[in-house]
């Protein structure tokens, strides 16, 4: 049982996950919450003045949670090819462990996201800006052929999305799911090769 005054909002959002993947995102209230913590509706409220602030703020945790080990891959001293593949292999890899590892609350995650739009905006922004900072070392070191950084870097998360995009999950347990990767891992490194 958490006390009212030592209550954080990491705690909040950790039983908001927990309480998420019991009752699914339908039915999951702030009461329940508040409930699973041992303290008043009133006490997450304060913390997260809504229970739709609550849900972005659970959005916002699960994506950040990719931020951190792909932007040490991006700024990492190898080289850009060597860099770019660990990134996207990493991406492919933490999504397919979410979707296979707990089907569940990756259902619910597909919900929150798609009812907090601008956090997935601005997630999906920085995992290009990301890319950007390796295609951009790989044209400085003359590794890639000179091209748009951006234009380039979206390009690159497009052409991966059935890797990493939620509405592809279901193909990610299929036995070729590693092959398909690889194949279009050569496509994307031979398109940005320098001659």
């Amino acid at each position: 049982m958490t006390t009212d005054t030592a209550l954080t909002a990491e705690q909040i959002l950790i039983a908001a996950e927990e309480v998420l993947r019991r009752f699914g995102p339908a039915k999951a209230t702030v009461v329940d919450v508040a409930r699973e913590l041992g303290v008043s509706h009133s006490s997450v409220y304060r913390h997260f003045p809504s229970k739709a602030a609550l849900r972005e703020a659970v959005t916002q945790r699960w994506l950040d949670q990719a931020h951190f080990e792909l932007k040490a891959i991006s700024e990492d001293s190898g080289t850009a090819s060597e860099r770019l593949q660990h990134w996207l292999s990493t991406l492919f890899a933490a999504k397919r462990k979410k979707a296979l590892d707990d089907p569940e609350l990756f259902a619910t995650y597909l919900v929150l996201a798609e009812e907090n739009s601008a956090v997935v905006d601005a997630h999906i922004e920085t995992l290009v800006k990301q890319l950007a900072e390796i295609f951009q070392d790989g044209v400085e070191r003359k590794e890639f052929k000179p091209a748009h950084i951006l234009s380039t870097a979206r390009a690159v998360f497009d052409a991966t999305a059935p890797f990493h995009d939620p509405v592809f999950a279901a193909t990610w347990s299929e036995p070729t799911a590693d092959e398909r990767f690889k194949a279009v891992w050569k496509l994307v490194l031979g398109g940005l090769k320098a001659k």
